[in-house]
């Protein structure tokens, strides 16, 4: 796909450098690691879990924790050499933009054993490059390795994977029963809630008891507007006596995410700004003046000090610090597990409506995640599927859940139970429980390759890690699904298994790949619009950007989809 990467030739030289050094061997030395391997499996004084004595260099294209480099303990780190062999070793790319830095390394041709990156569905950007580069070989088909797992062999089972996962990242029709890509983060169950979370609008505690803010009063992106305004005016102040901000950014620092202004937003419970009309007229939000209203909305509110002024840019860090000094009235999006919420100095807001009216919970068949690959260049890909199934079946999954056992838990008919003083570590010392290894107190290592298959209550006997040990009388995670009424409003969700508007991309652009360079700078277009100078010029952008997509070819898309629906496909709007 003729894509037009930014920054490329920078991160692709750092790239090389980076990954000559850390991943790659020349091939007497891989020949020589292979029939190491092969000699000391075949000892017999080795466990039934090994697998090789060999070093898997894992890049991360993705940002923040997310990545878990370094957070293996040394103890954990042990177990899985005598268990397995293996010695994984995970680094990350530094870039402001993962996108941008698995774009370079894909460019750069250099890489190491496997790498792992974002792909909550086919129709984030991400995909069309991975798509193209299994198509150019670049990656191992590892079909028959999978299916050889007890793990990675339930994705070949009828009615396990989701249908975009299936047919569109996995098992495509044009791979002739290849697979080149692994769809992380899969339930074992269809429509699981388990883990339960809430996600979202959050507002402090305090500010919405002395305004009489209650969950769910807030339908529209004005009725959040006069709450700011009274935030405002209210003389509320952070812990270190300053002046809050009525709507700081979200947790994970800038992003252009839906929650405050959900109704002026033309899409779904998806994130492609595509949308059926009252009429039944499948529409990019560029065929409506929605981007017009939402554009007006956030100027104003960035002009009167409604919202940080570096709402959409400021740093992760910076982000979470601001919520742990309780700097903003209304946090734009966090989840009721993070652990700056645990001292529910905050409380959740509750779900605007969508554009099309509706507020309910829409709920997935299945969803993914993230994913990984195995390059082409990668001697005994064979090993590294083994080691991952191992990882996510139940004693990798144990161990990356809840460390080790007499260290960290202990087994009580058959489930762990974590050990208390941890749990008081947890909450008095984050960082210092970290430091234990493992992904219950925060060290995310084992995502990777670990986290599919998830069925947390009925392997581990409670949805998340200290749920069952945890007083759930003061079990922030508990009451927080409480508040916001999960399980009611779960009983009335609507459940699709379909796929999302851009997952159709490729099948109506080929390699093209104009379409869908056009949609991603819509959306970087309006974060300009934004901060314009002046209305006019925020006008400008947003019609130049329209022109460009309908250059592309939007509207034939959007008919494309109808030609689909009346095929019998279902689309997750």
């Amino acid at each position: 796909m003729n894509f037009t990467f930014k920054k490329l030739s920078i991160l692709a030289l750092s790239l090389t450098m980076l990954l000559s050094s850390c991943g790659n061997k020349d091939n007497s030395a891989k020949k020589e690691s292979a029939e190491t391997s092969t000699e000391t499996s075949e000892q017999t004084d080795k466990p039934d879990t090994w697998i090789a004595d060999r070093e898997i260099n894992l890049l991360v294209f993705e940002s923040g924790s997310d990545v878990g480099e370094g957070t293996m303990s040394p103890e954990i780190a042990d177990y899985i050499k005598e268990r397995t062999g293996i010695t994984l070793n995970i680094q990350s790319v530094t870039s402001e933009d993962s996108y941008e830095a698995l774009a370079a390394g894909l460019a750069s041709g250099d890489l190491p054993d496997a790498i792992a990156y974002y792909l909550n569905n086919s129709g984030r950007p991400e995909f069309p490059i991975l798509l193209k580069a299994a198509n150019e070989g670049m990656f191992h088909d590892i079909a028959p390795y999978l299916k050889e797992g007890k793990i990675y062999g339930k994705y070949f089972e009828d009615g396990y994977l989701p249908s975009d996962t299936k047919r569109n990242i996995m098992m495509r029709d044009d791979w002739d029963g290849a697979t080149y890509l692994v769809h992380m983060s899969i339930p074992r169950n269809p429509a699981d809630p388990d883990p339960k979370y809430i996600g979202g609008l959050y507002i402090r505690k305090d500010i919405a008891d002395k305004l009489g803010v209650e969950m769910d009063s807030i339908h529209t992106a004005d009725q959040l507007e006069e709450v700011l305004r009274k935030i405002q005016e209210g003389d509320f102040k952070d812990v270190n006596g300053n002046p809050v901000v009525p709507l700081g950014p979200t947790i994970w620092g800038g992003s252009d995410r839906p929650w405050p202004y959900r109704n002026l937003i033309w899409e779904g419970q998806g994130a492609q700004k595509i949308l059926k009309d009252k009429d039944g007229n499948i529409k990019h939000e560029c065929m409506t003046d929605y981007a017009e209203k939402r554009v007006e909305l956030v100027r104003r509110w960035l002009k009167d000090g409604l919202m940080h002024p570096e709402y959409y840019t400021i740093e992760e860090n910076r982000a979470r610090e601001g919520i742990l000094n309780q700097a903003y009235g209304i946090i734009a999006d966090t989840h009721s597990r993070m652990v700056e919420m645990q001292n529910m100095a905050y409380i959740p807001l509750g779900d605007l409506d969508r554009a099309d009216g509706t507020s309910n919970m829409v709920v997935p068949y299945k969803s993914g995640y993230s994913g990984w690959a195995i390059p082409s260049t990668t001697e005994n890909p064979e090993e590294i599927v083994k080691f991952a199934d191992w990882l996510a079946g139940p004693e990798g999954k144990l161990l990356y859940f809840y460390g080790l056992e007499g260290k960290h838990y202990d087994l009580v008919d058959g489930k762990p139970v974590p050990k208390k003083e941890l749990i008081e570590l947890m909450a008095k010392d984050p960082d210092a429980a970290k430091k234990e290894g493992f992904r219950g107190v925060g060290a995310y290592w084992g995502e990777h390759f670990a986290y599919t298959d998830m069925a947390n209550l009925e392997d581990f006997g409670e949805t998340s890690w200290g749920d069952e040990s945890s007083d759930n009388e003061n079990n922030a995670a508990v009451k927080y699904i409480e508040m916001y009424d999960f399980d009611k409003k779960y009983e009335e969700k609507t459940v699709i298994d379909g796929l999302n508007p851009a997952a159709y991309l490729y099948e109506f652009e080929g390699d093209d790949g104009g379409l869908a360079q056009a949609m991603q700078e819509w959306d970087e277009d309006i974060v300009k619009a934004y901060y314009a100078t002046s209305e006019e010029e925020a006008n400008a952008i947003i019609e130049e950007s329209r022109r460009k997509l309908k250059d592309a070819g939007i509207e034939d898309f959007c008919k494309f989809l109808k030609e689909k629906e009346d095929e019998g496909d279902t689309i997750f709007y």
